[in-house]
């Protein structure tokens, strides 16, 4: 129960009225507001909070308190008054809509000084409330007016006390929260505005340095501590910006030690926007928050960042889901994405290998962690060759409770060999993989001048009139990849889901790279997806997704395969992102028909 429930079921606010016209009463000082506004519901949440959190009485909590002879004229939004009379001010509370701006929460901040230290009106503390992102401000008389960061304090006292040195401790009522998909996002997007800062960071770089700092923040809340110890990743009453700094930097320092893979350069960000980034993340517990909502919220903002910003697109969640619904991982099966982005085939099938734990074992006991815990660990693979994208995977493999360990950034076109060298994984190795998952890229161009491992693929040569071996000086990426996935998966036994250009599949000029596949792979499946599935990514190539299964060696191709084919025509969205009919589901139902006995689908 959330603290304006509870001050509504013990009649201290009334609400009125629905809709727009829905409005909030706090009854004990008789004043009114309307309560569909994003800052009163902030200012609404806040005053209970102040009433069964910090404990002060409702008779002494001032709303929109007119400051007296201030000129201008303005009112406060919450005032803590230390009579009941209401006139000696105790703390003053400016209040935002959750998702303000830096510049909007630094002119709050001011309004609120302004306030709380007109001479008529002067309160001992102030702070401002947006959403998580919080600041008070300590004005006792130790403090000029103009101070904005010796003064800064952990929280507001509690009952007229002293402010305390710390604000969140484990295992206490005053523990840091899981939070919804909604404030998620929210939150990521204002640490993403304040690190890029209208150009500060280019967006990229900004993502990357958001990253670092999601590392420590996950890293901190793993660090046994007992219970009614602080959390390191917090604001500190009277703390510098520089000494916060220096705790974060090292914790992130002694992380890297630790976990060398995810990162290998030091923290670029500035003290005071650290702070800022501290106040935005420091309420917030990813620990807590269900791993749905933390693979929406980083997938969505995902989503909308990469979009150009590192000129590659991303492959749609609801396709993805379609091709692990297809393959049906399994917790023993090794699976690898050889051009992994973000890591979302990687993250769906540890899902579907984790909702297989569910149905195994009693959700939350030894067996069930262990069961899809294990296989995130030891059985996802990904390589990605944009090393910015390759953090990305991984963090966004640590978000959903690891499996970040065997995430490369690496060109999966290289010789396998290589790959291990410059990797010091053993496991990228050829005839290894149960199964593959993938969207390779599109269009560009392998040149031998640039890229002799060319040299090395079956479909990077031709043959010339006299039927001689002959290089081909380019190739493109996407027909690379098709043998490079035949390369890694194991012989017999292994499957894949990739997504492909139509043009392979039609193209008379590329008959040989069919004849390839055909010959190397049986063909499972294609499933045409429409000419809209990638175009709210920022792509319109058509495409298909192609399930294959790597034949064995001296394995002939029969003429009697039988291949399931469909061509949905709705995919869960339009071009446009709008959401809708999702087709998708339906054509996974029939493909397990089709196994069993494909003979129906011949009439």
């Amino acid at each position: 129960m959330t603290y304006l429930e509870q001050a509504l079921e013990k009649g201290y606010a009334a609400l009125s009225g629905e809709g727009a016209k829905q409005r909030i009463t706090y009854v004990a000082v008789n004043h009114s507001e309307r309560f569909a506004d994003l800052e009163e519901q902030v200012r609404a949440e806040y005053w209970a909070e102040l009433i069964f959190r910090y404990g002060y009485e409702p008779a002494r909590i001032g709303v929109e308190v007119v400051v007296p002879d201030r000129t201008p004229k303005d009112a406060a939004d919450l005032v803590v008054f230390l009579d009941d009379a209401r006139t000696r001010p105790f703390a003053v509370i400016e209040c935002k809509r959750d998702g303000v701006t830096d510049a909007e929460f630094t002119q709050a901040v001011e309004q609120a000084c302004g306030n709380g230290t007109w001479a008529k009106f002067r309160a001992q503390y102030v702070g401002v409330i947006a959403g998580h992102t919080r600041r008070f401000l300590d004005f006792s008389e130790k403090y000029g007016v103009l101070e904005r960061e010796a003064n800064i304090i952990a929280d507001l006292p509690r009952q007229y006390g002293k402010p305390e040195e710390w604000r969140f401790f484990k295992g206490t009522k005053d523990d840091i929260q899981p939070v919804s998909k909604e404030t998620l996002i929210a939150t990521i997007k204002k640490c993403h505005q304040t690190l890029w800062g209208g150009g500060r960071l280019s967006p990229p770089m900004a993502f990357g340095e958001l990253c670092k700092l999601l590392f420590v923040k996950i890293q901190d809340e793993k660090t046994p501590r007992k219970n009614g110890q602080p959390y390191a990743f917090q604001i500190k009453t009277h703390e510098p910006s520089r000494k916060l700094a220096e705790r974060i930097k090292s914790i992130y320092d002694e992380a890297k030690k630790k976990d060398p893979q995810v990162f290998t350069d030091t923290i670029r960000i500035d003290d005071a926007t650290l702070r800022t980034l501290v106040s935005h993340m420091e309420a917030i517990s990813f620990s807590k928050t269900d791993l749905d909502t933390k693979g929406v919220a980083f997938e969505q903002f995902m989503d909308g960042f990469f979009k150009g910003d590192f000129g590659q697109y991303f492959t749609p969640r609801e396709i993805i889901a379609f091709a692990v619904e297809m393959m049906q991982p399994k917790a023993d099966e090794l699976v690898l994405d050889p051009a992994c982005g973000s890591g979302g085939f990687l993250l769906y099938a540890l899902d579907h290998v984790r909702h297989e734990a569910s149905e195994y074992y009693e959700i939350g006991s030894q067996d069930h962690f262990r069961h899809w815990h294990d296989f995130a660990m030891q059985n996802l693979f990904g390589i990605e060759i944009n090393d910015e994208i390759a953090r990305v995977a991984k963090m966004n493999m640590i978000l959903h409770d690891d499996g970040h360990s065997n995430i490369a950034g690496d060109d999966s076109l290289d010789r396998p060999d290589a790959i291990r060298k410059r990797t010091g994984n053993n496991g990228f190795a050829e005839g290894r993989f149960d199964l593959i998952l993938t969207n390779p890229p599109f269009g560009a161009q392998v040149n031998l001048t640039e890229r002799p491992y060319l040299l090395d693929f079956d479909l990077g040569n031709q043959e010339d009139d006299k039927g001689k071996r002959k290089p081909r000086k380019n190739q493109k990426t996407e027909i690379l990849f098709i043998e490079r996935v035949y390369q890694f998966l194991k012989p017999g036994t292994g499957r894949a889901a990739v997504v492909l250009p139509d043009g392979i599949l039609t193209n008379s000029s590329l008959q040989y790279v069919r004849d390839f596949l055909l010959e190397r792979f049986q063909i499972l499946a294609v499933v045409s997806l429409p000419q809209t599935a990638f175009a709210h990514f920022g792509a319109g190539v058509k495409a298909s997704l192609v399930f294959l299964r790597r034949r064995a060696k001296n394995e002939k191709p029969n003429d009697d395969e039988p291949i399931f084919m469909a061509a949905p025509e709705k995919i869960g969205y339009d071009a446009t992102g709008r959401k809708g009919e999702n087709q998708l589901p339906e054509v996974a139902e029939q493909y397990r028909v089709f196994e069993k006995d494909p003979t129906p689908f011949f009439v």
